[in-house]
């Protein structure tokens, strides 16, 4: 009980948990939607996202100091778009609630969608980058290269279907990815995350319920890694 009441206090906790509802709420307008004795139910599934612009901000300011200089600028430039997000989809709250009128609403929500696709790209290539420097680590390594050994000789007929550099490829990349969850982790909550703004922006469309199907798994990742901080990838 007190995990949970530590968890809720804090605000990413909350914007976790929100986060997770809205897109719950998303798949779930989605899957009745073609049940007229349930449009009550689909018009009361609004929930509105929040956000905190000055975290990505403060988070921008410390990855600039990374000794990695692929790191810190993957990570850096993700922050600041995170950030510019934040304040566009703030003032699209702020005029849907009537804070504000005079903006042009479209072109808030159009932007915020431009700045969290930039923001998802660059952490994208941050977990690009460590899987690959994962992998030349894990190569190296004598008790995977043995493991590898046996896999090829344990698998004949794999290894005549598949060609065998890339047999060995995918082996050491589901090997890396399950030594590391952390990094697992963020990958696909960052590809969930990246449908969003590519069905937004017209890029690539999706359904609602792939929408938030994605939208809900991320969530949830989210929420484990902030409940587990052990799970979170670091930087």
């Amino acid at each position: 009980m007190d995990a949970v009441v530590k968890f809720t206090s804090q605000s990413q906790g909350r914007d976790r948990i929100f986060r997770a509802t809205q897109y719950a709420c998303a798949l779930s307008i989605y899957l009745l939607r073609n049940k007229p004795d349930r449009k009550d139910l689909v018009a009361r599934l609004k929930m509105l996202r929040l956000g905190n612009a000055a975290n990505s901000i403060v988070a921008a300011k410390q990855t600039m100091q990374l000794s990695d200089r692929v790191l810190g600028l993957c990570l850096t430039v993700a922050n600041i778009n995170r950030a510019l997000y934040f304040i566009c989809d703030n003032v699209v709250w702020a005029r849907n609630v009537g804070l504000i009128r005079s903006i042009d609403k479209e072109r808030w929500s159009i932007n915020a969608s431009r700045y969290y696709l930039f923001s998802l790209v660059m952490n994208l290539t941050r977990d690009l980058y460590v899987i690959l420097q994962l992998m030349q680590q894990k190569r190296r390594d004598d008790h995977f290269k043995s493991k590898m050994n046996q896999h090829l000789n344990d698998c004949p007929e794999v290894a005549e279907a598949v060609i065998p550099e890339l047999d060995a490829f995918i082996f050491l990349l589901l090997e890396t990815l399950r030594s590391e969850p952390t990094v697992a982790l963020d990958t696909v909550k960052n590809i969930c995350d990246v449908f969003i703004p590519l069905d937004r922006l017209g890029i690539y469309k999706s359904s609602a319920g792939v929408v938030g199907f994605c939208g809900l798994i991320s969530s949830l990742i989210g929420i484990l890694t902030l409940a587990r901080p052990t799970l979170s990838i670091k930087p």
